[in-house]
């Protein structure tokens, strides 16, 4: 007897995956623009369209809003037009606010104003010895907070996290400049402890990390390079609703097949700042 295509899928064991809702800090960016390049995304000399920015930006809020999500927003600044990746600006557990500092000078000024909104919003602020740019190089995954370094973030900010928040840090060495943060080369699908799963693109990452990865997340979604070229990895998910870039097609697929509910959006505009659906989001972990 031969089995078919839809017989072969109906037998296939798909995992029951849970949304929980989330709690996310955003910046609307009112005030987009590219002006300077500090990633190989920017070009001062293409055109940007800070309403359509806006447009697009509404369109990822109103998605959080619709998933049941608490969206908190912190007012944008004239003159910091990178504000709207607002993943930048901290680490957030345990009601524990690790605060960003900056590589570059055009964005240092978003981290004083972050850790502002942090205290003004009762939570416990730990000024930054070390240069990091929070969750776009911090990801927590169960008990353990993956590390990216090798473009922005210092490896003694690794230190400094397992110090505030008394959990393993793993560090993981990017060597793309293109996904010159760890949250533009790894996706954190489900990060219930005992059940992790991620998604990466294995070439943004050095030999001794890709093996760390291998061993670690023996499932983990393997993304392709057109997917990671429009920042697919770059997604946020609530243990079942990922939210990724619309153009991420095999992702898409890929994320269905292993029972998750991908939700494409459009922050093509963003993207020409070096941003896309994570960038724009930093989850509030009380």
């Amino acid at each position: 007897m031969s089995i078919t295509h839809e017989d072969a899928e109906a037998c296939t064991v798909r995992p029951d995956r849970t949304a929980t809702s989330r709690s996310v800090l955003m910046c609307r960016p009112e005030h987009f623009t590219v002006v300077y390049r500090i990633n190989p995304w920017m070009d001062p000399q293409l055109p940007t369209d800070t309403s359509r920015a806006v447009a697009q930006w509404e369109q990822l809020y109103r998605t959080y809003l619709d998933l049941g999500f608490d969206v908190q927003l912190i007012d944008p600044i004239e003159g910091l037009p990178d504000m709207v990746y607002a993943a930048n600006g901290g680490f957030v557990i345990d009601n524990i606010a690790y605060g960003a500092s900056f590589t570059f000078p055009e964005r240092q000024s978003e981290g004083p104003a972050y850790m502002r909104w942090f205290a003004d919003n009762g939570y416990e602020v730990a000024q930054p010895e070390s240069v990091n740019e929070g969750e776009g190089d911090f990801l927590l995954v169960g008990d353990t907070i993956l590390a990216g370094t090798g473009f922005r973030s210092a490896s003694t900010s690794h230190t400094e996290l397992a110090r505030i928040y008394g959990r393993d840090v793993v560090s993981l060495t990017l060597v793309d400049p293109s996904f010159y943060h760890l949250d533009t080369a790894l996706a954190v699908l489900d990060g219930t402890p005992g059940q992790e799963h991620i998604s990466y693109l294995p070439s943004a990452f050095d030999d001794a990390s890709l093996a760390l990865l291998r061993e670690r997340y023996p499932d983990a979604i393997i993304v392709n390079d057109d997917d990671a070229a429009v920042l697919g990895l770059n997604s946020f998910s609530d243990g079942y609703n990922v939210v990724i870039a619309s153009r991420a097609a095999d992702y898409d697929r890929q994320l269905r097949e292993h029972g998750y509910n991908p939700i494409g959006v459009d922050l093509s505009e963003l993207l020409l700042g070096g941003g896309g659906v994570k960038c724009c989001t930093l989850e509030l972990r009380r």
